[in-house]
This record gives C-alpha cells, structure tokens and sequence, in this order.
C-alpha cells in the first residue's frame, strides 16, 4: 500500500474545529443544507448554490446526490475546475473508477495550470499502473506511469514545494528503477510534514494512538479501523522522525508498517522511535521484520503439518551468471520456480519460470538489483483448480477470510473464478462457515503454531493444501488486506465473516489501549 492516495477535493471554505463532535458537525451541515436548499428552490440553476449543496452533501456522506449536483454544474458549465475535481473524488470513493479518470483528464485538459487537477489526475494514474500490472498489461503500465510522471514533473513546475507531488514522484520512480531519484522526492516530500494529526469526530474522550506508516510503501490497511468516533490519530513517518521532538500524548502505537522487504529502514527507525514511548505497540516492528519470505520459509518449514517452498534472496548479477544452473541446484531448487522482486504484492513483479532457458528473459522483465526465487509448490486439487485460503490472525485468534478457486497458479481472489462460480462460492462460503471442518485437524494446529511463531497482533496466512492435509505456505505477514464484500447479491455470504474480523480488529485496537471496548454496531459493506 502507498503511503496516502486520496484524490484531494476543493474545500467548501465552511471550516470548523478538528475537535468537534460528529453530531455537532452532522448537525451543523444538515442545518445549512436546509438553508440551501431553500435557497435553491427560488434559484434552481444558481451554479454557487448547487456547488455548496454538493459539498454538502458530501459532507453528511450523501455522495450520489453530490454526484448528481456535480453533474447539474457540469451540463451548465462543463469545464467548471471545482466540479470536475470534486466530481472525480466522488467518483472514486463510490467505485466508478473509468468515470473518474475522465473527469480528472477533462480538469488537466480544461485547466492545463491547476495544481490539483495534476496531482489528482497523477495518483488516480498511479493506481491505475497496479491494477493493469496485474493483470500483465505491461506496456499499457508503462504508459501510464510516463503519463503521470509529466504531471508531477508539471506540478513541480508551476510549484517547487508541492509535496504531493514530491511524494507521487517517489512512489513513481521507485516503481521505475530510480531510488536516488526516488530518494530526493522522498525528503521532499517528508521532511517537513512526518506527523498528521486526524481530526476526531466522537462525543467521548477519545483513545489517542501514533499510527507509524513508511513513506516507501508497505503499510498495512489498518486506517479503516481506527474509527475517528473512537481514536484521536497522528499518523506518523518514522524515517522522518526528529527524535528532539516530543511525541504527541498517546495510549497505543500502531505500528502499520507490514512489508520486512520494503520498509526494512522504515521498520529500524520504528524501533528506535519506540524507545520514546512506554504506551503498548501493535506489531511490533521486530516481529515484523522477521516476516521476509526467505526468513519466513525457514523458520514455518520445522512446524509439523507445513510445508514452505524453498527461497532464496539472488542478485541479478548471480541470475545472469554463466553457473546460475549449479547455482540453483546446489540450493535445492529445480524448475519450475516462481521469481518475484520484493516489496510488491498483488502479483505485480511475480512470474513463474519453466525451464532454465526462461530463466533470463523473466529476469529481465524483474524490477531490482534483488530477486526472490522460491521452489513452486503445485496446489491443484483432484478437479485441476488451485485453492487460496486466507486467514487472518487478529489479537491470539484465527479468521477465515476467503477460499480463492482458480485454474491459474496465481491466484487471487479478485482475479479468481468465484464470481462466475457459484459451486466455488458455496465452497468459500462452507470455509468460512465451518473453518476447522474444511481444513482439518493437522491444517488446524499448523496454523495456530505458525500463529504463535510470528508473533503478530494483526496478520494474515496464505496458504493451500496438499492431499495429506498439510499447509503450503504461500506468504504469512501483517500486508494482508481485509476488504469488505462487493455490494453484490452473490457476495452476501461473507459479510458476516467480514463483520466479525472488523469487530475483532477494532476490539483489539481498544483493549490493547487499556480500555474495555463498548459493543459496536456492524461496519459497512463498503
């Protein structure tokens, strides 16, 4: 995960105090909502009044009726600035992504020197780059990412010191190859702003917590879950951290920073900053940077019932050697063999080679100076599908979260055949129903002691089967997303198991701040 993408709306200029309650701020919209209303009812094509009635509206969370008001401005003016942004940040916060981009596009196009129509249009392009990696759309990436590149070149242009942009191009060009580059835009970006304050919404005094993220990437999705009706957050930037400054007053750290791999320098100087608060941590940073796949193969592989891959970290140069093939043999590995580059998830980077003469062209196709190679293990069942089973590890309990069905090795679960399967969703549906049943007893007390081993408050397990019931450990660390289900019909069988982990996670966020949590009503779906 990036550090922060939120495409940034214009400010309605109605400003109130971060530490006012929701109730007082829902009521203090709602009451000027009625004003506007009013007002719009003697003058129904004021482009003013239906600008601050959408704002509103997105206010008090009403977002289709803040895109439908967006969309009234836009018929009468179609290159309004504020409406195309605003419009766009709707958009995407309701999940039409296509409808989106073109409105940012439409902002840049109509508006070639507004800062924030670039920066917006950037990151929305930068989002886009993952999810057509994904997908093997190579080239079509590559596009994107030189599209977006340009905009936070252009931004930085027109504004020196922009810091989005700063931070876009880091992210940008570490994904390209360049970490000096990347490395310059960091600082740029970082230097000056490594603590957010969040605002507070609730009407009690509020659990305070340091959230620790890594400016580089690999943080874990845990923002979500810090309700701003329970926690009063500072989201904060270890590599950044002036140790001369006093941190905010806190009861909890949070540390969110989940990739061993990619934040190894964030992690360091989350411990460090560490030795400045007596408050209690979730996720340690030391049992997380225990969680590198190489490290994780070695030491899950001596529990009974569980069986990790062989994986070794190589350098492209040994990879390119004329002896790579005794090499690899003297390690243990024989094709095929699955290459990836770390600190990218999702299947980004992650390709499975054949045979020794596919070894290099794959190689060439890997990011990095460093490359995983890991042994594959085959997973298909007796039906020639590949099962993923997630499970989550929250607080000293284990979860089900889904059973991914494939016929490709990579699997997941957006990408797998659930969607056009309903026998592949009753069979999700049975794992998460009845977990221990599904697995069996040897799969069952393999995970708990791979639970114990890692040592996380909050973490997930990837994992398959074999014919005997053992666990093939895919990957097992704190990246693991937990999102909710589609607002979909076909997908009403996993709420509940949804609803369950985000209730455990929230509970364990307060009891380990030493405060007994009060029964909280369902999350929503999405």
């Amino acid at each position: 995960m990036r550090f922060c993408f939120t495409p940034k709306a214009y400010e309605s200029g109605m400003a109130l105090n971060t530490s006012i309650s929701q109730n007082q701020l829902h009521q203090h919209h709602t009451g000027l909502l009625k004003v506007v209303q009013t007002q719009l009812a003697s003058n129904p094509g004021s482009i003013d009044l239906l600008l601050q009635r959408a704002l509103l509206f997105s206010n008090l969370g009403q977002l289709t009726d803040a895109s439908n008001d967006y969309i009234k401005i836009l018929q009468c003016n179609p290159h309004h600035l504020v409406a195309l942004n605003n419009l766009g940040c709707v958009l995407i916060a309701t999940g039409h992504r296509a409808a989106a981009g073109i409105a940012f596009h439409e902002a840049v196009l109509r508006h070639p020197g507004d800062v924030m129509s670039r920066v917006n249009l950037g990151y929305f392009l930068l989002e886009e780059v993952e999810k057509v990696t994904v997908t093997g759309q190579t080239q079509r990436a590559r596009e994107l990412q030189c599209e977006a590149r340009d905009h936070f070149q252009q931004v930085l242009r027109l504004k020196p010191d922009n810091e989005k942009a700063h931070e876009g191009l880091s992210h940008l060009l570490e994904d390209l190859g360049e970490p000096e580059k990347a490395d310059f835009h960091r600082r740029a970006a970082f230097q000056k702003r490594w603590i957010f304050p969040l605002p507070y919404r609730g009407e009690a005094a509020p659990i305070s917590v340091l959230h620790l993220v890594s400016t580089t990437g690999g943080n874990v999705r845990l923002q979500r879950f810090l309700d701003n009706r329970i926690f009063k957050t500072f989201v904060l930037c270890p590599e950044f951290y002036d140790p001369q400054t006093e941190l905010p007053a806190h009861q909890l750290v949070v540390n969110g920073i989940g990739d061993a791999e990619l934040s190894s320098r964030a992690l360091a100087a989350a411990r460090s900053l560490l030795a400045s608060t007596q408050a209690p941590v979730v996720n340690p940073p030391a049992a997380v940077m225990a969680t590198d796949r190489a490290t994780n193969a070695r030491r899950l592989s001596e529990i009974p019932g569980v069986v990790t891959p062989i994986t070794v970290i190589l350098s492209r140069e040994q990879l390119c050697d004329p002896h790579v093939a005794s090499r690899l043999a003297a390690l243990g590995l024989a094709f095929p063999l699955l290459v990836r580059a770390p600190g990218f998830h999702t299947g980004l980077h992650f390709l499975r080679v054949e045979s020794f003469d596919a070894l290099a062209p794959a190689i060439a196709e890997i990011p990095g100076d460093e490359i995983i190679v890991m042994q594959y293990l085959d997973t298909r069942a007796r039906d020639g599908k590949s099962r993923k089973y997630r499970v989550m590890m929250i607080g000293g309990r284990l979860y089900p979260l889904h059973c991914a069905i494939s016929s490709h090795w990579k699997i997941h679960y957006f990408t797998a055949e659930m969607a056009e399967s309903s026998e592949h969703r009753a069979e999700d549906a049975a794992f998460l129903e009845n977990m221990p049943r599904v697995l069996g007893p040897l799969a069952m007390n393999a995970l708990h002691k791979i639970h114990s081993t890692l040592a996380l408050d909050y973490g997930g397990i990837d994992f398959g089967l074999n014919a005997q019931g053992e666990i093939l450990v895919f990957e097992a660390n704190a990246t693991m997303v937990v999102n909710p289900p589609e607002p979909d019909e076909r997908w009403n069988y996993r709420l509940p198991a949804y609803t369950k982990i985000h209730s455990a996670i929230q509970n364990m966020l307060i009891e380990r701040a030493g405060v007994v949590p009060a029964p909280q009503s369902a999350p929503p779906a999405h």
